[in-house]
């Protein structure tokens, strides 16, 4: 299934109006995505079905998410963003442990494990680029994201993983600006997170975690309810406890509508294939870097210094986004070179 569609052909799925390159904010759903959801909507409102079909395309998104980032289903929990699935491993680490994160990392990484001070758990905070070198002995938790927001900077995934392990420390990624993009296997890391709204083109409300089976035995579902139980239809009422055995235990209840769209986004990037996709995103960003003078790099995200009106840029039909004083452009499947003469044009 994977990589059996070509990317130009798959283009007719979306119909950007102007140039849309804003997907490190929120991902552009494809035609299938969209008449899914529209479909679902209408029995909603007309009352004529019932939901547990809804509810299964939690579980197509979930094997399609294992497949794209290489890790077994049984690995794979669902929930609603990425900080309500970090903060379970954040309040499940002992009592005193040393977490390393990046000095700019998005604080949904970040944020749930500073929330423990409380219980001794200590931040220590270094460049991105420094993460690898910077895990040692006193290291317990390394928490950041494969592709930072903010500048588009990819980690060295290997080099982290492999001091990690040389230290024993566990691996927390946020994937969030990498999962779509950029190939990654998630059992390298004890636990990769990742919201499906961006690159993955999924909707807001859907977000995925890999656990590893030694954090999962560690881990407290500290949000379970039915959807949590090993038999989720037979857990609708209780006692006794009856989790389930794999990383469905971590699961929340499935906002029906957004798994509902979110399902074929990720079969789509499945038949597209992320390697194709890869090549594509960073050609595009590489072409827009050489317009603007900048040296290539390995990122489907361009981040510039910028001195213009952001509001002007988007009533030229270009959207991008601002962080930090810097524009931020996304680079990804429904753009094309045309996107990047227009952009480049517009910038002047």
């Amino acid at each position: 299934m994977i990589g059996v569609v070509d990317l130009d052909a798959a283009r007719a799925e979306w119909e950007p109006e102007g140039t849309y390159l804003n997907t490190a904010s929120y991902g552009l759903p494809p035609a299938r995505a969209w008449r899914a959801l529209q479909d679902a909507l209408a029995d909603w409102r007309g009352g004529r079905t019932s939901w547990e079909h809804w509810g299964q395309t939690a579980n197509v998104s979930r094997a399609a998410f294992a497949r794209l980032v290489g890790a077994p289903v049984d690995a794979v929990a669902i929930g609603a963003t990425v900080s309500g699935l970090v903060g379970l491993i954040a309040a499940s680490i002992p009592d005193g442990a040393r977490v390393l994160a990046p000095d700019v990392e998005f604080t949904s990484t970040l944020f749930p494990f500073m929330v423990q001070e409380s219980r001794g758990i200590e931040v220590r905070t270094v460049p991105a680029a420094r993460i690898a070198e910077a895990i040692d002995a006193s290291t317990d938790v390394v928490a950041f994201s494969a592709v930072q927001m903010t500048t588009g900077e990819v980690a060295d995934l290997e080099a982290v993983a492999a001091a990690a392990r040389h230290h024993d420390a566990l691996t927390v990624v946020d994937a969030s600006q990498a999962c779509g993009w950029l190939p990654l296997d998630a059992t390298d890391f004890d636990a990769v997170a990742s919201g499906a709204f961006k690159w993955l083109m999924g909707l807001r409300g859907t977000a995925f975690l890999t656990v590893s089976p030694g954090l999962l035995e560690r881990t407290v579902p500290h949000a379970a309810g039915w959807y949590a139980g090993e038999d989720v239809h037979d857990s609708y009422a209780g006692p006794p406890l009856r989790l389930a055995q794999s990383a469905r235990r971590l699961d929340t209840a499935p906002d029906w509508f957004s798994w509902v769209g979110t399902a074929p986004a990720l079969e789509l990037v499945e038949e597209i294939g992320v390697e194709a996709i890869h090549a594509h995103d960073v050609g595009l960003a590489n072409a827009f870097r050489e317009g603007l003078g900048l040296q290539p790099g390995d990122s489907a995200i361009v981040s510039w210094e910028f001195t213009g009106d952001l509001d002007q840029l988007r009533g030229a039909g270009v959207m991008a986004a601002e962080i930090g004083g810097r524009l931020r452009t996304a680079w990804h499947v429904y753009n094309t070179s045309a996107d990047v003469d227009r952009a480049l044009e517009v910038l002047g």
